[in-house]
């Protein structure tokens, strides 16, 4: 059995624990089983912010005539819109051909299946390999999810695509005709915005009352109306129950969940994206005391699982799944340990993690919702400001009466003016977020137990302690240590981190 210093399970986020330890010289393994750079880069957030670019502008030239630009026959030269999107996808070999290149570090392409709390059995992609079995006192899990695929009669049958398949072997040759995709989330409606601003009829089945139902409700309301601006019908409040295939097209039947009535849907594609699910169960967690909760990896605040020495990042750790939360906390593991020492540790908060849903305009939120606030003791004070009464919406062409299309809401503590949360619907609202999201993460925070059973004796002496930390706002740590959405043009002023200062 080969021993490590440490090991990786993933290479998204992960590799900057990787990194690290290769900077402090430690003897690595990293298992990876699909493309080298995590879901981000291969499958997320940046192949379909590529798509999503080219969506925006289309969305843009048909509303610029509420300025005075009459524009016709825009077209979108597929081939080249295909060719950028693979662009940033094949970069995932360069990430593969860095890390096969690096000392120090084994790189096992296959899947990691514990045996034990320490012990990992690599099953190779190669099946002409023989399985190998490794250790190490420090494993990092950061294998990621993927989608959830609901069981619907005759959808295996039919076929369908995911955001995998999507952007894998079965991209498309040119837009579709028709799509429905099933879900009302973020990735279900970025793929609506996307393919109804290439020209594709887009449906949108939804079994929650609201598209993004996690968004503040005001924005949740106002999203199918400005959806259907653009030709996409959505349907909520419905159950699917089969699919099959007529006259060359994929018909879905659903029905309303109050009252029964009946539905269908032909398209020439079905995109299946109700949400995601942990891959923890492709480790075989059972045979370790790694403990779960509704399939994702628990963890405390510092990243720390129910077994001592194992930590999960990521989407597999369930707290938000977006790649600025799993570097955040990458970044928070990495130096934990390689570099801290006596009181400078660092903990994860949640309560500034910034999101954002990437239509056209954009939906941005960081904190509470109204009701989240109620519902946890507060007494708030709301506001809400739109764009057209200011001078630059005016300009984007906002008009009053039009106010589902842009504002931001916002809700503090009644006595402390504390910011709670902020929601924003408009142009560039992931921009306009970032401010709330340095102030609410500035200052002094207190450690705040996450899943408090879970600790090594150095977490329970600094919950003792109500260990803190605290941010200047008048200096550039504020913006190294604060998450910015990613990707947005936030990044260009934020990620300060990676500037070189002289």
């Amino acid at each position: 059995m080969k021993r490590f210093d440490i090991i990786v399970i993933g290479s998204g986020s992960a590799n900057i624990v990787v990194d690290e330890a290769l900077e402090k010289g430690l003897k690595c393994a990293m298992i990876e089983n699909g493309k080298f750079g995590g879901t981000c880069l291969t499958r997320g957030c940046i192949p379909t912010k590529v798509m999503v670019t080219v969506a925006d502008f289309i969305r843009q030239a048909q509303k610029a005539s509420k300025i005075g630009i009459n524009i016709k026959d825009i077209s979108v030269d597929f081939d080249k819109v295909s060719k950028r999107v693979w662009q940033k996808i094949d970069e995932s070999k360069d990430v593969y051909q860095y890390y096969k290149s690096k000392e120090n570090l084994t790189v096992y392409e296959g899947t990691a299946k514990f045996i034990s709390d320490k012990e990992i059995k690599v099953v190779f992609n190669d099946s002409a390999k023989q399985d190998e079995i490794i250790t190490a006192d420090k494993i990092v899990i950061g294998a990621g999810a993927r989608t959830k695929v609901p069981k619907i009669e005759g959808l295996e049958e039919v076929g369908y695509l995911t955001s995998e398949s999507f952007f894998g072997d079965k991209f498309p040759k040119k837009p579709y005709e028709s799509v429905t995709v099933i879900g009302g989330g973020y990735i279900g409606v970025e793929f609506a915005h996307i393919l109804s601003a290439l020209g594709s009829k887009v449906n949108i089945v939804q079994h929650n009352m609201y598209l993004l139902p996690k968004e503040e409700e005001d924005v949740s309301v106002a999203i199918p109306e400005i959806l259907s601006k653009y030709g996409i019908d959505v349907y909520t409040n419905k159950d699917t129950i089969r699919t099959y295939m007529q006259d060359g097209k994929k018909v879905l039947e659903f029905k309303n969940i109050s009252n029964g009535r009946l539905y269908s849907l032909k398209s020439d594609e079905i995109i299946v994206a109700p949400g995601v699910m942990s891959n923890a169960d492709t480790l075989d967690i059972q045979n370790t005391s790694i403990e779960l909760e509704k399939g994702y990896i628990k963890t405390n605040e510092f990243l720390e699982t129910t077994v001592d020495g194992v930590y999960a990042i990521g989407d597999i750790n369930g707290k938000y799944q977006f790649r600025h939360k799993a570097n955040y906390e990458a970044e928070i593991l990495s130096h934990n340990l390689f570099y801290a020492e006596d009181n400078d540790y660092e903990f994860v908060s949640y309560d500034a993690v910034p999101a954002v849903t990437y239509i056209y305009p954009q939906v941005a939120h960081v904190g509470l919702t109204e009701k989240e606030a109620r519902k946890k003791g507060y007494k708030i004070q709301v506001a809400m400001h739109y764009y057209y009464q200011t001078a630059k919406g005016f300009a984007l062409g906002y008009d009053e009466g039009e106010e589902s299309d842009g504002f931001v809401k916002i809700i503090i503590e009644k006595d402390s003016k504390k910011i709670l949360g902020v929601h924003i619907i408009g142009d560039e609202a992931s921009i306009l977020l970032q401010p709330y999201v340095e102030l609410m993460n500035a200052g002094e925070k207190i450690i705040q137990p996450i899943n408090e059973e879970i600790g090594s004796q150095l977490t329970k002496r600094l919950r003792k302690e109500n260990y803190k930390r605290n941010l200047n706002p008048n200096t550039i740590e504020l913006t190294n240590k604060t998450m910015v959405a990613h990707p947005s043009l936030s990044e260009v002023s934020i990620w300060t981190k990676y500037m070189d200062f002289k």
